[in-house]
């Protein structure tokens, strides 16, 4: 089987790993690159997700590449035009040419005798499996499983008459006009679905286990119009950004260091947006502290004026069974329902579920720690975008991808063609990779890489730290080894000098 050759090859073609080619095509211009993706869009979550209202839970002067600023005073933009601006940036900078559409990769293999590796590659039209060789392979394809959310394993689901349908397969033709909608879930999917559906909807009801920390925005960001006004497009976009950086970072380290004064002050914001009375201790106030667990936010407190407006209503039980005509809880309430969503989360999975192997030895993902968070112990010439928990995913993908070009140019002016990240420090522990209370994580931590207990095994999840240390982190730190297998070019060319 005859295989592509690449320098590098990026796996996935959404935010992520648009933002990667954009990258080595500005730092690397020299190496040669492709983008496998499965589907048959650019775009990543941002294609896949079609339900009613999707938007991002980040703002967009954080969630927007640093190098492309976001033209919009929008804060929490909608999906569709988060969709625009990756293709937009595909095509203006040529990477949609150097996409491999309808590739799911399904293993990777590395060759030490040959440095490279070797990947396999459905191609979904077909059926065919095609093989790639890459020095260097970047998996970008995020840690959500794509293909199915996670639905609960609820008694009775088999005997519900209605419609049930999780946010991750939407259908186009969905009709819920004066009907009785159920959303199970009272994470970032729901608070979006609730108001979005209200409206058009006969009335919709969030259920939920626990409450979740809300907390509502500015749909517009009100320094980002003045700033647009009297500085040029990329200073604006700049100080927008850092604007919002620190915002965040001073909301995390309080919430961290004064959780019982963070909590009255998100709670406080809630009980004035909604009607007097209301239950708040037992609808949004939660049993963790803010930011144990992602924060929510609503733009101009959208699904508050939904419950003001007797559009919604949140209610607070667990489940008991499905019924034919709803859902019976624990409490004996039985809520009716013409259509049940189940926004109760996703599953995860690490490098797109492909297999992995290193010179023949399968590897266990689970038993490998990630060295600056981006990189697998023992696993060679090999790269991965995590975002942070705490902030915008973007804000650490282009972080990854400045180390990550930093890397090849060091290999290449010191002549390396391996490297690999190695522990020689016994006293570093392992920990979960992500220290994040969400259900999603929890059930997945035992499939994921460790984190260590120091650095430069110890995941950050601090911007601001990162963005100064990262750039600044020496390449021969003793955990990173490099060593060449292949002869440079300039010994294969160099004639062989004979004795007469």
């Amino acid at each position: 089987m005859n295989a592509e050759h690449f320098d590098v090859l990026i796996v996935g073609a959404g935010l992520s790993g648009i933002g990667a080619a954009y990258e080595l095509q500005q730092n690397c211009p020299g190496k040669s690159y492709a983008i496998l993706e499965m589907r048959d869009a650019i775009g990543g979550t941002w294609d896949i997700h079609r339900y009613p209202g999707i938007r991002s839970d980040s703002d967009m002067f954080t969630f927007g590449y640093k190098w492309r600023p976001w033209a919009s005073t929008q804060t929490l933009a909608d999906g569709p035009s988060i969709l625009q601006y990756i293709r937009d940036t595909a095509s203006e900078a040529g990477i949609d040419r150097n996409i491999r559409f309808g590739h799911k990769v399904m293993k990777g293999s590395w060759s030490t005798e040959e440095a490279r590796w070797t990947l396999e590659a459905v191609d979904t039209a077909t059926g065919e499996t095609r093989q790639f060789t890459a020095s260097f392979v970047y998996i970008c394809s995020g840690y959500y499983r794509y293909d199915e959310g996670f639905i609960p394993d609820f008694k009775g689901i088999a005997d519900y008459q209605g419609q049930i349908l999780h946010p991750m397969n939407w259908p186009e033709d969905l009709d819920y006009a004066g009907k009785k909608v159920v959303i199970i879930g009272s994470g970032a999917t729901a608070v979006t679905l609730v108001p979005a559906m209200a409206d058009k909807a006969g009335h919709v009801t969030m259920l939920q286990r626990s409450p979740t920390y809300v907390a509502s925005i500015p749909s517009r960001d009100p320094i980002a119009r003045v700033s647009r006004r009297f500085l040029p497009e990329k200073q604006a976009y700049v100080l927008n950004r850092w604007k919002n950086i620190l915002q965040q970072v001073v909301v995390y380290q309080l919430s961290q260091r004064q959780p019982r004064l963070m909590k009255r002050m998100f709670l406080g914001m809630v009980k004035r947006q909604l009607p007097e009375g209301y239950d708040i201790d037992k609808h949004f106030t939660p049993s963790y502290n803010p930011w144990d667990q992602r924060l929510c936010a609503v733009p101009d407190g959208d699904l508050f004026k939904a419950i003001k407006r007797g559009k919604a209503s949140v209610v607070t039980d667990t489940i008991d069974s499905f019924t034919e005509h709803g859902i019976k809880l624990n409490s004996g309430e039985e809520l009716e329902a013409d259509i049940v969503v189940t926004a109760t989360g996703f599953n995860l999975q690490m490098m797109g579920a492909a297999e992995l192997e290193v010179d023949g030895e399968p590897v266990d993902l689970s038993s490998h720690m990630a060295y600056r968070g981006m990189m697998l112990e023992d696993i060679p010439n090999h790269a991965f975008t995590v975002g942070y928990t705490n902030s915008s995913w973007t804000l650490k993908a282009d972080l990854v991808s400045d180390y990550v070009c930093r890397l090849l140019n060091y290999m290449d002016q010191q002549g390396y063609d391996v490297c690999v990240p190695r522990n020689t420090d016994p006293s570093v522990a392992t920990r979960p990779l992500l220290d994040f209370g969400a259900g999603y994580v929890q059930r997945s931590l035992s499939a994921l890489p460790k984190q260590g207990s120091k650095g430069p095994w110890k995941l950050s999840m601090s911007y601001p730290r990162d963005w100064y240390e990262l750039p600044r982190a020496p390449m021969n730190d003793g955990v990173l080894q490099f060593s060449r297998h292949r002869p440079s070019p300039a010994a294969v060319e160099r004639p062989v000098e004979t004795v007469a």
